[in-house]
């Protein structure tokens, strides 16, 4: 005779339930079946066992899961206040390992990115170029860069000075600069007087006219420097050149507007492509990540370009741009010529010039250019 009679049942019974509750319980991966373990003897009246809760000892560099698991930790996401950084690739146009410039918002900064990426003065730095290595006007580094635009720096090489008589008014010169305090030629007029000197070269650096120093003055300061020097008077001029590789170095082309023809393109030039979207840069405020100009928007900084040249003697597509960007929404010029005064009264470009530029971006914006 037992002696716990009712203990034997107790136990069938509690069997049966143990039974019924897991096999209606959904089938779970086995790696989980000590929490199934833990479910059936809660059901069955049991105190569950208690175990380290995973979240309380995660593995190294894991994180816990819903069911006690360790899954890979999840990426960072960016916050507000974070974006991500800007990578450009430079190379010096004579000949250099490739660096990595980022973190800049203007031109200056941008020179000052490049020195320290190739140890040395930022001051070293004339003027860059995107996507080739040549002395090319057309691929000058202005307000704008693809995003995946590959940079050139041009450094100084030897000082010259020359000294020419100015027999004419003009002396067939287009300045430009670098943003950062460097006045260049970007471009020699035909049958000019510049013209025949051999000396002269398109992206030489005006360092000194009659030994007053360029360094630190925009183009159009130079531009206007030479243009108030007496005609039949002679004058000097202190010019820096770009320094070129050894395999530039041979007799100067025929073609005067920039580049050289005889070069061959160096491979980078056949790899990088262009960018859909261009990072601003702007003399005040950071620089903005924007899209392309419109087809409207490039006839007519185009066109603004060649007046700039016409009346000052000077090509700033950044600047040129700038005014665009002013008169595209103006309803009238005096709107437009209003807006030019606030912005870019330092220039003090005459009526008439102003009313130039507004044709041209009214002609461009009809599609008449």
């Amino acid at each position: 005779m037992p002696l716990f009679p009712g203990k034997k049942k107790d136990k069938k019974a509690r069997a049966e339930q143990l039974t019924e509750n897991t096999a209606d319980m959904p089938q779970t991966d086995p790696r989980h079946h000590q929490n199934a373990a833990d479910y059936n003897g809660a059901n069955s009246g049991e105190q569950p066992r208690q175990r380290p809760s995973p979240q309380q000892h995660p593995q190294p560099g894991m994180t816990a899961g819903a069911y006690g698991t360790a899954v890979p930790p999840r990426a960072p996401s960016y916050g507000k206040d974070r974006r991500p950084r800007l990578v450009f690739h430079c190379q010096l146009a004579h000949g250099s390992p490739t660096g990595r410039i980022e973190g800049f918002t203007n031109v200056k900064e941008l020179y000052e990115k490049i020195g320290d990426a190739f140890d040395m003065p930022a001051t070293q730095i004339l003027f860059c170029s995107l996507n080739t290595h040549k002395i090319d006007m057309q691929r000058l580094l202005g307000g704008q860069i693809g995003l995946e635009d590959f940079i050139f720096a041009h450094i100084k090489g030897f000082t010259k000075e020359i000294e020419v008589l100015k027999s004419e008014p003009a002396l067939g010169l287009t300045i430009t600069d670098n943003g950062a305090g460097f006045a260049f030629i970007k471009r020699i007029k035909e049958n000019s007087i510049m013209d025949g000197e051999s000396n002269v070269c398109v992206g030489d650096h005006i360092e000194a006219i009659n030994g007053k120093s360029m360094v630190g003055c925009r183009h159009f300061e130079v531009a206007r420097t030479l243009k108030e020097l007496p005609q039949h008077a002679r004058f000097t001029m202190t010019l820096v050149e770009p320094r070129k590789a050894f395999a530039e170095i041979g007799p100067r082309q025929a073609n005067r507007v920039g580049g050289n023809a005889s070069l061959a393109p160096t491979p980078t030039e056949n790899q990088v492509k262009s960018g859909k979207e261009t990072l601003r840069l702007r003399s005040k405020g950071p620089a903005t990540i924007e899209a392309l100009p419109s087809a409207f928007e490039e006839r007519a900084i185009k066109k603004v370009d060649d007046l700039l040249e016409s009346y000052m003697g000077i090509r700033d597509e950044e600047l040129a741009a700038t005014m665009v960007e002013f008169g595209k929404d103006k309803n009238n010029p005096n709107q437009f010529a209003a807006a030019m005064d606030d912005n870019l009264g330092d220039f003090a470009f005459p009526d008439e010039f102003v009313f130039d530029v507004w044709g041209a971006i009214t002609d461009a914006k009809a599609g008449r250019i």
